[in-house]
């Protein structure tokens, strides 16, 4: 997996290459580069698609505490080396929240942006004590204490063996440094107006982490052409775990720019 020395971290990502209009996709908490797989297999025949593993997962290491506005940061930078002037900025989760970001800091460079399964705001308050408990059992007792509670709020029902293993192969410092910032991000609510560009919304009706109705915050507050699609059946991950139905509402999206 290729890598650019970026922000002062060596960041892996990867490239299908190709003259096609570019797409960056971004991944959500605990997830790498790949569990956008199914989208890079759907558009690689007619897009240049990056994916790349932000700091603290998958083959990127944090050296340290960092932002989502650093996270954006990280993604205009592998577009900077890759030569690439604008693109469609796509994200899960937490890779929708740098995505926001990236649109707040060079509108010039969002050609349209696909925001999944997340939000502009902060963790609501009835989830932060949850949340912070789980992080103190991973710390205290390693991801198999806490793993199939997490793998039921981003995933839902399956068998996600695959994902277990890496969880059980992150270091301790490096999921914390990934959790404070996903508990201290601040919220942007009130700039999506700024935001201009095309975007489209997909978002898990049996999302157990992001309720849909912030999805619905975005989708009137966002300044540019914004269509919602819900997605029956829908978890944390729909671009994962229903890849039929994301795939066919990114192409679409993706010809109408």
């Amino acid at each position: 997996m290729p890598s650019a020395h970026i922000n002062g971290t060596d960041i892996h990502f990867e490239d299908t290459g190709g003259t096609g209009p570019a797409v960056i996709l971004s991944h959500g908490f605990l997830m790498d580069h790949s569990m956008f797989d199914p989208q890079v297999a759907a558009l690689k025949a007619t897009h240049r698609v990056i994916t790349w593993d932000e700091r603290g997962f998958g083959g990127t290491r944090a050296n340290g505490e960092f932002s989502y506005w650093d996270s954006a940061r990280d993604a205009l930078g592998i577009l900077d080396h890759l030569g690439i002037e604008s693109a469609v900025v796509g994200g899960m989760s937490q890779g929708g929240f740098l995505s926001l970001r990236v649109a707040l800091t060079a509108p010039e460079r969002v050609r349209g942006l696909i925001l999944i399964d997340t939000q502009a705001g902060t963790e609501d308050a009835d989830k932060v004590e949850g949340y912070g408990q789980l992080h103190q059992a991973w710390v205290a007792h390693g991801s198999a204490a806490v793993q199939d509670v997490i793998a039921g709020i981003i995933l839902g029902a399956g068998e996600w063996s695959s994902w277990f293993t890496k969880w059980a192969a992150m270091e301790t410092a490096q999921f914390t440094y990934a959790f404070n910032c996903l508990m201290s991000r601040d919220d942007v609510t009130s700039r999506l107006g700024e935001i201009t560009a095309p975007a489209l919304i997909l978002h898990g009706d049996q999302d157990a982490a992001i309720p849909v109705t912030k999805a619905e915050v975005l989708r009137d507050r966002l300044g540019g052409r914004t269509e919602l699609v819900v997605i029956p059946g829908g978890t944390h991950a729909a671009n994962l775990t229903h890849p039929n139905e994301s795939n066919a509402a990114i192409t679409r999206f993706l010809n109408s720019l």
